[in-house]
């Protein structure tokens, strides 16, 4: 089997080529050469590639900083590249496309645990609203295809992700790099104590990418409707001791203090997976401490790759946000 796989250099991407090609083939691209953002190099992948299955992980993301800054354009290119790649599957009959979702899509105050029923009950949280509603608006897109074309679609909704990979800089960390940047810096600058954006007392649930690879996989495998499935472990943490956990393993005993007059993002967010163990047999395996000392690791081998982040003072590095990645 043929699998196309957008976004296959980016974070979520570099974790899912090992898992598939165990069993598939699997095929990437640059955007260079297919630029998913324009109608005609969607369809020309396809057509090229004629692949068995699509898994669309390619996005325009980032933490709130992010967010707030530029919310034409995550809204603007997660819908055109989602559109136009859904869209150039369905004329090319392929047999299966699989969509990433977001947590962002859920509405902000949805009652915790965040059932899939509940997902057009409200407004996102206002911070990542438009790539929320953008991603929501895909999941509908693949559904109504499948209701009218016949598609064989799949909605799968991964609540926040880290692991080996992911972003460490200053544009698009999300919380778990961010914080281990931040605490790394304070480590190497011998700085006694860290401020990070918010109360401390936002909860989050957080999925280790290979997990989430494996979700995915399941579901290639599986007979399942295009009904949103949630994706995770159903654990939720709140920063504050997310934060003395990642200072804990990476051996920094400093003073964490919170700027109260920024943003928490949303409140909490944690996801009821039964639908997914019911459907596709999943469960999440890492736990996240295990995961924090994996990505921790990796991060630790892997910085001097990339150094965009060093050599800023700390009052630059929050003017730019490095500690405002709750997303």
């Amino acid at each position: 089997m043929k699998v196309l796989l957008t976004g296959s250099t980016g974070f979520l991407g570099q974790n899912l080529l090992p898992v598939l090609e165990k069993d598939y083939e699997v095929i990437g691209f640059k955007s260079a050469d297919y630029d998913l953002r324009f109608p005609h190099d969607s369809s020309s992948l396809l057509n090229y590639i004629r692949p068995d299955v699509v898994v669309h992980a390619a996005g325009t993301v980032g933490g709130i900083g992010a967010n707030e800054e530029n919310p034409g354009k995550f809204m603007y290119e997660n819908l055109i590249m989602g559109s136009n790649i859904i869209h150039a599957s369905m004329k090319a009959k392929i047999s299966k496309f699989i969509l990433l979702g977001t947590v962002c899509a859920y509405p902000k105050h949805t009652p915790v645990p965040f059932k899939e029923e509940d997902l057009w009950n409200g407004y996102p949280e206002e911070t990542n609203a438009p790539y929320g509603i953008a991603k929501k608006t895909l999941m509908r897109l693949v559904e109504a295809y499948h209701e009218q074309y016949g598609m064989n679609g799949v909605n799968l909704i991964p609540v926040n992700m880290y692991g080996p990979y992911d972003h460490f800089n200053l544009t698009s960390s999300h919380v778990i790099p961010a914080l281990i940047l931040k605490v790394d810096q304070a480590i190497k600058e011998g700085n006694k104590s860290i401020t990070l954006w918010g109360t401390g007392q936002a909860s989050r649930e957080f999925l280790y990418a290979p997990d989430c690879a494996e979700a995915i996989k399941l579901s290639i495998e599986k007979d399942i409707p295009p009904d949103p499935i949630n994706i995770g472990t159903g654990k939720e943490i709140k920063i504050c001791e997310l934060i003395e956990t990642i200072a804990d393993i990476m051996g920094f005993d400093g003073i964490i203090n919170y700027d109260t007059s920024k943003p928490d993002g949303q409140p909490r967010r944690c996801l009821d997976t039964s639908k997914a163990k019911k459907l596709l047999g999943f469960e999440a395996k890492t736990t996240l401490r295990e995961g924090l000392i994996d990505t921790i690791e990796w991060f630790k081998n892997n910085s001097n790759k990339d150094s965009s982040w060093k050599g800023f003072s700390d009052d630059l590095l929050s003017e730019l946000g490095i500690d405002n990645n709750v997303k």
